[in-house]
């Protein structure tokens, strides 16, 4: 891909300055989103990553159609501790006395201030991130899994509703999400221990670059500190969970609004919610060129059925119009031969 096909990318000096600072402070995703990238020592990626989205036919079809793709409230979640999880591991490292003091004062020799200032923050948004968090889920897809999909997942969304897997290439720097005001991160399974131990990677990484650190904008410093603890609290699951890979899409209406997204309430499982709309769709903005569903979509899988057919010719449908290229040498649709009873 190169920046004359996409012109929503970020810069390589962008692009830089951002992966020195996730490295700092977020050193468990850096290290995840290098590995699944296949990023080179020389910091280029050439080629997008796969991730999958596990999800009913029928909200296939309304992504497909719409090119939209949902963001539900984390309250609506299945794992009933979303967020919550998080919090709790992050307060109770924090309210060690002296954790605080090591974080604070590693940072204070380089930005004075900004640990306070976050935390600060962190404290004055947590009502507004605890009940209004917006995520879209996806995870990373593995070649094997090409033509039937991975049975815990489709296990994991058993119920009456048949269930599809849609595949996408994702690019590593698109502008979309910025463009979209959203955070795009691996979750992290990790028990309390070493979730500890990851915020102490932090304090040693922050004397490692405080020279580095000084030399930027104090307000920056402090976002991402702020940042990093919201994708603490979003992004921190059990580690029961490790199998499903699982990668976020964070959005936050009241804090950082973006006029591309569209809300709009819908009934899921009976149950009325507000929702947010992330549009993959080029037309919408020249900033989301690097997302736009016909570029990025892969293959679709239909989940073991007992009508796949019906769902082939909805869905190949489906495709044409959202102006998915048809390539008679590459197929698009699969269905899972997977042998369990629907």
């Amino acid at each position: 891909m190169t920046n004359e096909a996409d012109p929503s990318r970020v810069s390589p000096e962008q692009m830089e300055f951002l992966i020195k600072l996730e490295g700092i402070f977020m050193p468990q995703a850096r290290k995840r989103r290098d590995a699944f990238y296949g990023r080179q020592a020389s910091g280029t990626v050439t080629v997008p990553a796969r991730f999958v989205h596990y999800t009913s036919a029928e909200a296939a079809l309304h992504i497909i159609n719409s090119k939209r793709v949902w963001m539900r409230n984390a309250t609506c979640m299945s794992d009933y501790r979303e967020v919550q999880h998080g919090f709790s591991i992050l307060k109770r490292f924090f309210a060690d006395e002296s954790n605080t003091a090591a974080f604070t004062a590693a940072l204070d020799t380089c930005v004075p201030g900004a640990a306070r200032d976050a935390i600060a923050l962190f404290d004055r948004w947590w009502n507004d991130i605890q009940f209004h968090t917006y995520i879209a889920s996806i995870s990373e897809h593995d070649p094997k899994e090409d033509v039937h999909g991975r049975l815990s997942m489709w296990r994991a969304f058993g119920s009456n509703a048949t269930r599809v897997a849609i595949v996408f290439n994702l690019p590593w720097d698109s502008g979309g999400a910025a463009a979209l005001n959203v955070l795009f991160s691996p979750v992290a399974y990790l028990t309390e221990s070493e979730a500890h131990a990851m915020i102490y990677e932090v304090v040693a990484n922050i004397k490692a670059h405080s020279e580095f650190l000084r030399s930027i904008e104090p307000q920056t410093v402090t976002n991402f500190v702020f940042n990093m603890l919201v994708i603490g609290v979003t992004c921190l699951k059990h580690e029961g969970f490790r199998e499903e890979r699982e990668w976020r899409a964070i959005y936050s209406p009241h804090r950082l609004p973006s006029t591309l997204m569209e809300a709009g309430t819908e009934v899921i499982a009976g149950v009325p919610q507000l929702l947010y709309k992330a549009p993959l769709d080029a037309t919408v903005s020249s900033a989301l060129a690097g997302l736009e569903f016909s570029r990025i979509f892969d293959r679709l899988i239909i989940g073991p059925s007992q009508h796949p057919w019906p769902m082939v010719e909805a869905f190949t449908e489906a495709l044409q119009k959202a102006g998915v290229p048809q390539d008679p040498a590459k197929q698009r649709l699969f269905i899972s031969g997977i042998p369990i009873r629907t």
